[in-house]
């Protein structure tokens, strides 16, 4: 614990004043736990998708489930970490930001992780083929699962959950492009980014396949 509470450090000089050093601090400590969070994210959707590999059991499937649920809810909390952050005052972020250099988030290669695991708007992710592959192996196929609904038991609730993640997923990055509008306006990144129409670019809806088979729904 000692050395977990001893990683934050200010860049911004003491001589900054109180108020600028602190929120740095502010910023840092987000950043910080949005990391920790994404490592819990990662090895719980690992685990999922691991669980949906066949030989798949309905244990596995039930387990498969109940890391996407805690996924789902993790998601919630980095976006609650955003709106927590809109509390850092523009005229102290203006202060420090200076001295973050070229530090960016588009650094965090757990960020890079999570993204190949959900996938985009265009890309299935490799989580949405561990699902696919299992409802495959239960002699089923995605669009049946959709259709059929609550028939489909495990699987129907499987596919609920990556819906309900990807829309997490999505309203996090809405929050963090609506946060760096706030407090850049327009302003390049500090990665060299175009800052806000990068962003903007970049957010993105998982899923794709899944969404489209159950809006089929609305035709059957």
């Amino acid at each position: 614990m000692e050395t977990l509470l001893s990683l934050q450090e200010p860049q911004a000089p003491h001589t900054a004043g109180r108020a600028v050093v602190l929120a740095e601090q502010f910023f840092i400590i987000t950043h910080q736990s949005c990391e920790l969070w994404l490592k819990q994210l990662g090895a719980d959707l690992d685990a999922a998708a691991e669980a949906l590999l066949p030989p798949c059991d309905p244990h596995d499937l039930e387990l498969g489930l109940e890391f996407l649920l805690r996924s789902g809810e993790l998601i919630r909390v980095l976006q609650q970490q955003l709106l927590v952050l809109e509390k850092l005052p523009l005229r102290y972020f203006a202060e420090f930001r200076t001295y973050l250099d070229a530090a960016s988030g588009a650094q965090s290669a757990q960020f890079r992780r999570l993204t190949a695991l959900l996938g985009n708007s265009h890309h299935q992710g490799s989580l949405y083929e561990a699902f696919a592959t299992a409802v495959e192996y239960h002699g089923q196929s995605v669009h049946d699962v959709c259709r059929r609904g609550v028939e489909s038991g495990v699987l129907h609730r499987l596919a609920e959950a990556l819906v309900d993640l990807g829309n997490g997923y999505w309203h996090w990055k809405v929050a963090h492009l609506a946060l760096v509008s706030k407090m850049i306006g327009e302003q390049g990144g500090t990665g060299g980014s175009s800052g806000v129409d990068f962003l903007a670019r970049r957010v993105t809806r998982p899923f794709p396949e899944l969404r489209r088979l159950r809006g089929k729904v609305h035709h059957s």
